[in-house]
């Protein structure tokens, strides 16, 4: 029998999360009306075959609100995500082109915003932006790009000493030139491994602050507010309606991890004999 090597295992890997967190999205958008069905007929209901995470006291089925929950976490961080990592992107790059001004200015800030409590600075953002879906992404999107902008920075610092960089200058091609069409094409793995790393913490913060009262609505069946109603209902005994969305919340999270390491691994050249 042959023998699986480390790089095919490796894609294995990222197909099986990449497909295992599309399946929760498409399958929570498409039960988004049915998570928010009451029927006091089947409320408190223990797990089982038919209700498979039970139901809450409103007889919601709590597998399907669940799973719409985390669609929505899902899509709050890739909105996130994808905007913190362009604005990182374009700091970073700034910060090593265009002169020791420039990287003043973005590593002052990149310290600013680093010297901030995280999860006080996303709720602040977040309440200024009037909360709700906008303002949990304006907030983890302004949160969470100052350790990329960091790598990508560092690289440049790095390409800007490479020949046919400067070689490009001293034949007069613009910063901006040299920046998309020299430079770029090198930061995309770092970029888009940054990207995919983003999203767990971005799906985090965004319960956190949920679950707090500072991120989406309490009519909206986000996963922070399933989490915040259960601890009312943890002591009677109705263990299910907390532990069954953590775990999941968990599961998501490690899948994007998994997703993000699998990806760094395979465009990684060194892996390449792996």
């Amino acid at each position: 029998m042959r023998k699986i090597n480390g790089r095919i295992m490796t894609v294995m890997l990222f197909s099986a999360a990449i497909l295992f967190l599309a399946a929760i999205t498409i399958s929570g958008s498409i039960f988004s009306d049915e998570a928010m069905i009451t029927d006091f007929s089947r409320k408190n209901l223990a797990p089982s075959l038919q209700y498979l995470f039970g139901t809450d006291w409103l007889g919601r089925d709590m597998f399907i609100r669940t799973l719409t929950g985390l669609s929505m976490s899902i899509k709050i961080g890739l909105l996130a995500a994808f905007a913190s990592s362009i604005i990182a992107l374009a700091l970073g790059i700034i910060s090593a082109t265009m002169g020791k001004t420039a990287d003043a200015i973005v590593t002052w800030i990149i310290d600013l915003v680093m010297g901030i409590p995280h999860i006080l600075l996303l709720i602040l953002i977040s309440y200024a932006f009037g909360k709700g879906f906008k303002g949990v992404v304006i907030g983890v999107a302004l949160t969470h790009w100052t350790s990329l902008a960091r790598v990508i920075r560092s690289e440049v610092l790095q390409l800007k000493e490479a020949t046919y960089i400067k070689a490009a200058q001293k034949l007069g091609v613009s910063k901006f030139e040299i920046a998309w069409k020299h430079m770029f094409p090198h930061l995309f793995s770092q970029f888009l491994v940054g990207l995919i790393l983003m999203f767990p913490h971005a799906i985090l913060h965004e319960a956190s602050i949920t679950f707090l009262g500072f991120g989406l609505s309490p009519e909206q069946p986000a996963i922070g507010i399933i989490l915040s109603e259960s601890m009312k209902y943890l002591a009677m005994g109705r263990w299910w309606l907390a532990v069954f969305p953590g775990l999941l919340l968990v599961g998501t999270v490690i899948l994007f991890d998994v997703a993000g390491e699998s990806l760094r691994k395979l465009l990684d050249p060194s892996s390449a004999h792996k």
